[in-house]
């Protein structure tokens, strides 16, 4: 069976008052992403890529801001279980690639704990994951620092049975 493939997009608002966690990894400020569950809009970007690449439906179906199991969830607890509907279907991450929009706070100096932290949790190598960060050129609410954007592209294939 060939490989499939998955585009995963999420955007939260940034506010006072929040924590800002990206890949799993704390980031200090004095902002962060609004949402449901913790706001890490890159394991929700993962995770929507990684249930598009096993024709799962989306991240709004399996864990859905109403229910309250999820009010301030941890985002790496949510991508364990979507790895384990990936396993459930015979399938595993093979390659993650990961943009990051985002005014502020300025992401160079995280990439690299975003990038292990994601790593560890896909059980990934180093060369099968990336994660870039970019600004929107001023353009929109990203561009004006008001909130984050992340778009997420994951490939599955399928698992190896020994």
């Amino acid at each position: 069976e060939a490989p499939r493939v998955g585009h995963g997009y999420d955007i939260h608002r940034l506010v006072e008052g929040r924590r800002l966690v990206l890949g799993g990894i704390e980031i200090p400020g004095p902002v962060g992403l609004l949402g449901h569950s913790d706001g890490d809009a890159v394991l929700h970007a993962a995770i929507e890529a990684l249930l598009g690449a096993a024709g799962l439906p989306d991240i709004g179906e399996h864990f859905p801001d109403a229910d309250p199991r999820f009010k301030d969830a941890d985002s790496k607890r949510l991508l364990a279980e979507t790895l384990a509907m990936l396993e459930a279907r015979g399938l595993a991450p093979a390659h993650l690639d990961v943009s990051i929009l985002a005014e502020r706070p300025r992401l160079k100096a995280w990439k690299p704990a975003i990038k292990a932290s994601l790593c560890e949790r896909l059980r990934l190598p180093d060369d099968r994951v990336a994660v870039k960060a970019r600004t929107n050129e001023g353009l929109d609410a990203v561009g004006r620092g008001e909130a984050i954007a992340v778009h997420c592209v994951a490939v599955a294939a399928p698992l190896r049975r020994l």
